[in-house]
């Protein structure tokens, strides 16, 4: 297997993605007819397109055309773009950075990385445009629907290091939460359930078996009618917190995933999850400081 000789640049905030052609047991002619067969949610227009705009380079970083042959054994680099793109009118907030990291305020509504059909709008294209850093890479992760901190990878020499904090569990956080009173519930309480993928795939369920979430959850506030939690995970579990509230008959305010999935319009951005990743802490594995950062969005009771 050869090894891409070519670095391609980051073009508008967005890295190439690289293919590996390899051996085939039935030869194709054109590398265009590859692509369409090896990539098939993506239409074949959007690869004319991509070729009549110069975006597909070989491993020397030579720009390829419509009628280039399909070479086995090689490397081919090109660029995604999305022909409509929904504007995500909320922006991005930087509260600290060192040579390491970015901790930034994400809104509601922001998608962290590339993904179906979110590219431009993402938080990380957004910052690699801004600071025109192509290794930015996020450390960890937070939902679309969810807003707060998150911490973002500078370089990949030391990213390791911040992603191992948080598998270790070395990281804490604090989420607020709107959703139901029930005057029946007692707090300070902690949840923990067994969670697993459910149906549709992109939600989880509970299940029977050993427990591998925990949630610690406190009334802060309520109207009777609206109740304002804190919430403190002691695992990661995707979902895990809008799952733990679901399960006590208090959904988040907004949800469209629990109990019932509800397709929105995703152009409409007036009713945005009531979930917030309120504050994170840690030592700093590196300078050996204590680093703490608190979101400065506040969810309100209405």
């Amino acid at each position: 297997m050869s090894t891409a000789k070519f670095k391609p640049p980051m073009i508008d905030g967005v890295n190439a993605s690289q293919v590996y052609l390899p051996k085939l047991t039935q030869p194709t002619g054109k590398l265009f007819d590859y692509l369409c067969e090896k990539f098939p949610h993506i239409a074949a227009h959007e690869w004319q397109q991509r070729f009549q705009d110069q975006l597909i380079f070989d491993e020397y970083g030579q720009i390829l055309t419509l009628n280039t042959p399909y070479l086995e054994n090689s490397h081919i680099f090109y660029y995604r773009f999305l022909e409509h793109e929904i504007h995500v009118p909320f922006q991005a907030h930087i509260l600290f950075e060192n040579d390491h990291f970015i901790a930034v305020d994400k809104p509601h509504f922001l998608t962290i990385s590339p993904t179906g059909q979110y590219l431009q709008e993402t938080l990380l294209v957004r910052l690699k445009k801004a600071t025109n850093n192509p290794d930015l890479t996020p450390i960890h992760r937070l939902d679309r629907e969810t807003a707060g901190i998150v911490l973002i990878s500078k370089c990949a020499q030391t990213r390791g290091i911040y992603q191992q904090l948080f598998a270790e569990r070395q990281v804490q956080k604090v989420y607020h939460s709107i959703a139901a009173y029930r005057p029946e519930l007692i707090f300070p309480q902690e949840v923990k359930l067994r969670m697993e993928k459910g149906q549709p795939f992109y939600t989880m369920r509970i299940v029977d078996g050993e427990i591998n979430s925990s949630t610690k959850i406190q009334l802060l506030d309520h109207n009777h009618t609206w109740a304002k939690y804190q919430l403190h995970p002691e695992t990661g579990k995707q979902h895990q917190l809008r799952v733990h509230l679901n399960h006590l008959h208090i959904p988040i305010k907004n949800d469209p995933f629990y109990p019932t999935v509800m397709h929105k319009n995703e152009a409409d951005f007036s009713h945005p999850l009531q979930l917030l990743a309120k504050e994170l802490w840690f030592k700093d594995p590196i300078s050996q400081k204590e680093m703490h950062f608190t979101s400065l969005k506040e969810l309100t009771i209405e």
